[in-house]
């Protein structure tokens, strides 16, 4: 689960990370309280899930409370699926730094990344100037060490009068991330003040969807997903990720969902989407049918194998799905496995031509959405 920049700040108030004032408002008529609170210059920073929110015309500098009712109209009115607008005071900026603290899945540790380069797309560091990027490995049952710490702030080459703050910063950022079970947490920039101060002047944390039973401050709702289809899944607990090709695939198993995506486009088709609903998901047909049918696609295509996961369940909720919803796109069905004959004879009821072989279910659908096989 990733938090708004807004949840990520507070998270680094609380363990005294510094952090711009600030006031979060959820419409441009609570501006003047806001401004009035903050003062002027202040920045508007739109809060939404996405990257390249300044190129994105959803960051603005304002010097004026005209200004500042002109952009905060324009960014409500530009920006999807926008938690608040959070005002903030305008930073005296020296230098812009970076880190960021994640899993590393190959040594089982946690790395803390820096860079004397902040503010800017981190990738095209990493890509292009890699040596500017520091590394250190953290071992979780130990954890962080000072002298680690100390060492990499001095490798970016920050002034030796910032190195006891940035310690203190860097140690409290890891605390965060354990805390909180993150698989991510960033600030970028980490902002040097004229005045010699360390500042976040943005936050990013992503938190282990498996362990947010324990932090139930944090509440999935609407404003985290881009549209309605990945909201409900997310809801059901349904794998899904949203494409923008013509064929909805709903399968069984996220090693055979991730099969058939790699063939459809061998064959030269386009997925609209992936939804998993294998599993513990596998009685979920009617509910996965019905996240489909928010999707615009030509065709949906089904593919399962079905042993735990029977393959005449599976088939009952398909039949269920179709006789209650009327899906208005014809569907493709490989459906194998336990009871796989119940589940032909089941398919057939609908007049869905049940399929054997799954490459052929493939070029089916890619045919009916209008693609040719290459």
């Amino acid at each position: 689960m990733k938090l708004f920049e807004y949840q990520a700040k507070e998270l680094f108030e609380q363990i005294q990370i510094p952090v711009p004032n600030r006031v979060l408002i959820e419409n441009p008529e609570e501006m003047a309280k806001a401004t009035d609170e903050i003062g002027f210059p202040c920045v508007l920073k739109a809060q939404v899930l996405q990257g390249g929110r300044g190129k994105a015309g959803l960051i603005k500098l304002v010097s004026t409370i005209d200004e500042a009712h002109l952009q905060a109209e324009a960014i409500f009115s530009k920006a999807q699926n926008m938690s608040g607008l959070l005002i903030e005071e305008a930073l005296q900026i020296d230098k812009e730094l970076y880190v960021s603290i994640t899993a590393d899945p190959v040594s089982g540790t946690a790395m803390m990344m820096a860079c004397s380069e902040g503010g800017i797309d981190i990738e095209e560091i990493a890509k292009n100037i890699p040596e500017k990027i520091h590394k250190i490995t953290i071992d979780l049952s130990q954890g962080i060490q000072t002298y680690q710490v100390r060492g990499l702030l001095y490798e970016m080459g920050l002034d030796d009068r910032l190195i006891g703050t940035g310690t203190k910063l860097l140690m409290d950022l890891y605390h965060v991330f354990r805390n909180h079970e993150a698989e991510l947490v960033e600030i970028n920039p980490l902002i040097v003040t004229k005045d010699g101060k360390l500042m976040a002047g943005d936050g990013k944390i992503s938190i282990d969807d498996n362990a947010l039973f324990r932090h139930p401050q944090f509440q999935v709702t609407r404003a985290y997903y881009e549209n309605d289809a990945e909201f409900e899944a997310a809801e059901e607990g349904i794998p899904y990720i949203q494409f923008d090709g013509d064929i909805g695939l709903m399968c069984a198993g996220a090693g055979l969902t991730n099969t058939v995506f790699d063939l459809v486009n061998d064959y030269g088709g386009n997925v609209a989407n992936y939804l998993e609903f294998g599993g513990p998901n596998y009685h979920k047909a009617k509910k996965a049918m019905e996240i489909m049918m928010k999707n615009d696609i030509k065709v949906l295509l089904i593919v399962t194998f079905g042993t735990i996961a029977r393959a005449d369940v599976m088939a009952e909720g398909i039949v269920e799905a179709m006789k209650e919803l009327n899906p208005p796109f014809p569907i493709v069905a490989a459906v194998r496995g336990t009871g796989e004959e119940k589940a032909h004879e089941l398919l057939r009821s609908v007049n869905i031509d049940p399929l054997i072989d799954t490459e052929q279910a493939v070029i089916k659908a890619i045919a009916l959405s209008g693609g040719v096989k290459q």
